[in-house]
């Protein structure tokens, strides 16, 4: 049976200690009312809600999963249970604006709320997470009176969102896009085709569900030049929200999938459903960046998720098993063998568990204040700086905290041996629902070429030295070459992080000369960038984490034990981890000619 306990601890630890989040909340007055007393009991029933209703749900739903007949699809027991729940707490409202129903808290606080929930039972998550990406394209690009009718509803939980792109035939490449828009008399669309993958596309939960659909219109540009972006809802209503007739949106079937069995994953079919456009005409791809960017950001915080659940049963586990004997002396000789936690090869795998999900946990949660930046700036130049700063870190986070999550789970699943393949302890399920997190929203391909082709080339890297500047502010800030106090001990963080960070640099330009030659460099590099770059941004936030503790221990903390954990976690990831980045700059330099050398008949032994 997992188990899951929220790490409310860390997390205030990354609040008050490492981001001074509620300083950052007191430059909004609009977050006023987000105080250390209103934060930390918002917190702590989220946690109790995801610990008492929706891990109980993970399981069980996985060995239910959903059941599809003519179209209706039917959630496992307790989920739908769960879900009202959910609303009737105001779960869903958190972090949205008052004008549309809801608390207007910080969205960095949404976050946090989706940590928790989506830990404790992914599945579930799923379902009111695909709406706020929904939300937040309506807000961003949509008319008044469309967010009058849309995020009310979409706000107050009775209706669910999606995101409608990849079709049979196309799935990154949305150039390929074949769904059709025809314009009504009425300002209205008729749009048909057929949308496949699509996340919470059909569910018993709510009494609607509004799909954001790309599409061609009839006299539309070829390729992503010519995609348009719609609202489409399940079932039409009135500008009142009152519901009316289908739309004729029917879900062809269910996939069976891999993992994430409790999540209905639809095929959609649109047989001239009416839809409204939203945003320009063949815009529609930029407006659904919204979106897209939205459920990367969430998506990298699967990774942290299936890093920490994976982290806290396999800490249980090792303590408990007990198996041979510590090769330097018996630990517990009361007992027939020792625990397997004192054998150095289980504790290396469950610090490196740690590393990832603490670590990742402060990317996430820098990326949250970015978000709160974005949407509360008082200027223009602020907002593109935060939205820029987001831009560049998302495909990192997005590819590197996924692919990090797997290891996490592949760890767990060793760590319990035999007993990890049985599907009652629940780690196989953790390994088969973390692997789509490397696929959906954008394989870790696409984002390393979406980092380095996008991000650092087309920029110039001016994203990258802007990012290298701060890393090397903090360490200039906080290193010190003499003296007792803890900037020495620093030292063994900011010099590895300083070098880190002029290399990373250094070999960016190098990769951006060689490209110029060759242009398969850039796609044989570009995995190997993106993770050597990850390894770096997670070693600042280490960093970070580990000044924090140092100076809660220079004031007479009392839970020492806390803050010294951090700084021996920080120690590992710098000695264990972050030297991964010497193999990943000797292989992302490697001359692409070792992959493109054979052709696809020399490739074939059949």
């Amino acid at each position: 049976m997992l188990s899951y306990k929220a790490p409310i601890r860390d997390i205030k630890f990354l609040f008050e200690d490492v981001f001074d989040y509620y300083g950052h909340y007191q430059k909004y007055p609009e977050y006023a009312e987000a105080t250390p007393d209103l934060v930390d009991a918002i917190f702590s029933e989220c946690a109790k809600f995801s610990e008492n209703e929706l891990l109980p749900l993970n399981q069980s739903g996985d060995k239910e999963g959903c059941k599809f007949d003519n179209g209706v699809v039917t959630t496992p027991k307790g989920f739908k249970e769960a879900y009202q729940q959910y609303v009737a707490g105001g779960w869903q409202s958190l972090s949205h604006p008052i004008e549309q129903g809801g608390q207007g808290l910080p969205p960095s606080m949404g976050m946090v709320k989706s940590e928790m929930m989506g830990t404790a039972n992914w599945s579930w998550g799923m379902y009111p997470g695909l709406s706020h990406g929904a939300m937040n394209t309506i807000q961003e690009h949509g008319s008044d009176e469309q967010k009058e009718l849309y995020l009310t509803r979409l706000t107050e939980g009775t209706w669910t969102g999606t995101m409608c792109l990849t079709e049979p035939q196309c799935g990154t490449d949305l150039g390929q896009v074949k769904t059709k828009a025809v314009p009504n008399d009425d300002g209205t669309y008729d749009i048909t085709g057929t949308k496949i993958f699509i996340s919470a596309g059909e569910h018993d939960l709510t009494e609607n569900i509004v799909h954001i659909v790309l599409a061609r219109l009839p006299d539309a540009p070829e390729g992503t030049r010519g995609i348009s972006l719609f609202i489409v809802p399940k079932i039409q209503s009135d500008q009142q929200g009152n519901l009316g007739e289908g739309n004729n949106v029917t879900c062809g079937s269910i996939e069976d999938k891999m993992g994430i069995k409790a999540s209905a994953t639809a095929v959609l079919n649109f047989d001239n459903a009416k839809g409204v456009l939203i945003g320009p005409e063949n815009k529609g791809l930029e407006c659904m960046f919204t979106f897209m960017n939205t459920a990367r950001v969430g998506t990298a915080l699967q990774g942290v998720c299936t890093a920490e659940l994976a982290y806290q049963n396999s800490l249980l586990y090792a303590k408990e098993r007990l198996s041979m004997r510590s090769l330097s002396g018996k630990k517990a000789p009361e007992k027939v063998a020792d625990p397997i936690i004192v054998h150095p090869d289980v504790r290396k795998m469950l610090m490196t568990q740690k590393a990832i999900s603490e670590g990742g946990r402060a990317m996430i949660y820098y990326t949250a204040k970015l978000v709160d930046d974005i949407e509360s700036a008082k200027t223009e130049d602020e907002r593109k700086a935060a939205d820029d700063r987001l831009g560049f870190i998302t495909p990192i986070l997005k590819a590197f905290l996924t692919e990090l999550g797997c290891e996490s789970a592949s760890h767990g699943m060793q760590i319990f041996g035999g007993h990890g393949y049985i599907k009652e302890w629940g780690m196989e399920q953790i390994v088969r629902d973390a692997r789509i997190s490397t696929l959906y929203e954008g394989t870790t391909g696409i984002q390393a070429l979406d980092l380095l082709g996008r991000k650092i080339l087309l920029t110039r890297g001016v994203a990258l030295k802007e990012f290298a500047m701060e890393i090397l502010g903090f360490c200039k800030d906080h290193s010190m070459i003499s003296g007792y106090s803890h900037k020495r001990q620093m030292n063994k963080f900011i010099w590895p992080l300083s070098k880190a960070v002029a290399s990373w640099q250094q070999y960016s330009l190098r990769i951006a000369l060689k490209a110029r030659k060759d242009r398969d460099f850039i796609g044989a590099c570009s995995v190997d960038y993106l993770m050597y770059s990850g390894y770096i941004v997670m070693a600042y936030f280490w960093a970070q984490m580990a000044q924090a503790a140092y100076e809660k221990l220079a004031s007479g903390v009392e839970d020492r034990d806390f803050y010294r954990a951090k700084i021996k976690t920080a120690e590992f990831y710098f000695e264990r981890m972050l030297p991964r980045t010497k193999s990943l700059a000797k292989t992302m330099m490697a001359d692409p000619k070792t992959l493109m050398q054979l052709d696809g008949e020399l490739l074939s032994f059949l």
